[in-house]
Parts: structure tokens; C-alpha cells; sequence
């Protein structure tokens, strides 16, 4: 008998970008822009279609594609929503933003792989 919770698909999207978060003590490196490269994974889950699909990968990629293009070379403090851009709120930003497009999604982690950081994010209830 199948699984009643279905598969995971996942893909990823990388993206360079600057930030500075002040809630670190004066002088404290966190507090100066700096930047990373991040790594997004975005999970889906579901049963596949008649077509034998979860969700349309080209569609996927699109809107993956698109929520990039916010991020890369950007200065996330300046895109509303990331003022404090933390792994965490990363999470929730990616979430929130893919959502609609994406109504399976069950999971999202962003990495700092230079620095061996992530947070994974799976639910769908959160407060702001």
C-alpha cells in the first residue's frame, strides 16, 4: 500500500547578497555589511498527477527563478519583508513568497555552506 503523504520533490537556487544585522553589540562583525552566498531548497510534497508530476519542474523552476532574481546582488535588508535577514527570516521570506505559486511546498532550508549554516523551515502557520 502507498504512502497516503506522498513524495518530496525538491530543487534549488543559489544567489549572492549583502546584509547587516543590528541586533549585534556595537563594533560586533554582524552589525557591518557583508556578504554570503546562499543556497535555497525549496520541497514540495505530494502525489504525482496524471501526467506523473507533483507540480510542472519548468513551472517550478520559473517562479524559483523569479524570487532569485529579488534576492541575487541585492542588499536584503532593503527588500521589505527582510529587514532583519536572518537564515530564519530567509525561510519565511522564500515560504511566503512561494506559497501561492506553489501550494504543495512542505519545506524550505537556506545554507550559508561556506560557513557549514542552515535553517529548514516546515510548516504552515507563522506569525510576523
Amino acid at each position: 500500500m502507498r504512502d497516503k503523504r506522498g513524495m518530496k520533490l525538491s530543487r534549488e537556487f543559489s544567489f549572492d547578497a549583502a546584509h547587516s544585522l543590528g541586533h549585534y553589540p556595537a563594533g560586533h562583525a554582524n552589525t557591518r555589511v557583508h556578504g554570503h552566498s546562499f543556497r535555497a531548497r525549496v520541497t514540495l510534497e505530494g502525489m504525482p498527477d496524471e501526467n506523473g508530476q507533483i507540480v510542472d519542474l519548468e513551472e517550478m523552476g520559473r517562479l524559483l527563478n523569479e524570487l532569485r532574481n529579488q534576492l541575487d546582488h541585492q542588499m536584503l535588508n532593503e527588500i521589505e519583508g527582510l529587514e532583519q535577514p536572518t537564515l530564519e527570516n530567509l525561510c519565511l521570506f522564500i515560504w511566503d513568497n512561494l506559497q501561492n505559486g506553489l501550494p504543495q511546498i512542505s519545506a524550505v532550508e537556506v545554507f550559508r555552506d561556506s560557513l557549514g549554516q542552515s535553517c529548514l523551515y516546515q510548516g504552515s502557520q507563522h506569525v510576523h
